[in-house]
């Protein structure tokens, strides 16, 4: 019987990983005192990253080591930091941790109903793998699908054509990867938002994504993630079809659209 898969993003959707409270301040401060005196690299290293996106590079532009050294080689020093140790160094509660009490039950449970369970990230396996491994999510996934080992990252849909299968939702925080990757896939997209206001927490998650006022926010959420406060209108491609506010929505979201259970 084919697979039928249920993917996740993962940074701000199931957990917070310690790159920006540890591992940059780490870096910037091994940095700076190589140079001896305080150096911004963090900054340049993002803008590099933000640079090779907009070049659709996209297993380039989380490739954190590769980053380090063209800033390492553009101050005439040696890169003396693996970013991997670091990440293993700091991937520790409180420095890391889910979003949600309940988010391991909730995965079990998708996986009782006869789901595969995927993972679809722009981070780097050898980044990811260790905060998962330490809160406790490794072991429900059955595929981590990451740009170096895809070839590609999102929103380029061929990073879910790696499922062997029917993938039918992608759950996700952001909508010019996620909600772009699963609506340019052809599958139920599912935007997760903690933060919604009270009007549309009011709303089924079904209702929300039909409901103006989240259409609204969307387009605020879309300016903000493409730093242009000036865009005038959101694309159908970045509207997501479900919005949920919790983890705890997403078992009664799926059973909504049909897709709570699995045929067997």
């Amino acid at each position: 019987m084919s697979k039928r898969w249920i993917s996740f993003d993962l940074d701000g959707t199931l957990m917070q990983n310690p790159f920006g409270a540890w591992v940059f301040p780490e870096i910037a401060r091994v940095i700076s005192g190589q140079l001896g005196r305080e150096h911004d690299i963090v900054s340049e290293m993002v803008a590099e990253h933000e640079q090779r996106m907009s070049q659709k590079r996209y297993v380039d532009a989380y490739d954190w080591d590769d980053i380090l050294a063209s800033r390492c080689d553009a101050w005439s020093i040696e890169k003396m930091i693996d970013i991997e140790s670091l990440v293993r160094k700091h991937s520790a509660m409180p420095k890391v941790k889910l979003l949600e009490d309940g988010i391991l039950q909730m995965l079990e449970e998708i996986k009782k109903r006869g789901f595969s369970l995927a993972v679809a990230t722009n981070g780097f396996y050898k980044f990811q793998a260790p905060v998962m491994e330490a809160l406790g999510l490794l072991e429900y996934f059955d595929e981590i699908i990451t740009p170096e080992r895809a070839g590609t990252g999102k929103p380029d849909s061929a990073i879910l054509q790696k499922l062997q299968g029917e993938v039918i939702a992608h759950v996700g925080d952001r909508l010019d990867h996620d909600v772009q990757l699963a609506n340019r896939s052809h599958v139920t997209s599912i935007l997760i938002e903690r933060n919604l206001p009270e009007e549309l927490l009011k709303l089924q998650p079904q209702e929300r994504a039909n409901d103006h006022g989240m259409r609204l926010f969307c387009l605020e959420k879309w300016r903000r993630e493409c730093k242009n406060p000036l865009l005038l209108e959101l694309p159908e491609l970045f509207m997501p079809r479900i919005v949920i506010h919790s983890m705890g929505e997403l078992l009664s979201a799926l059973d909504e659209q049909g897709m709570g259970q699995n045929s067997r």
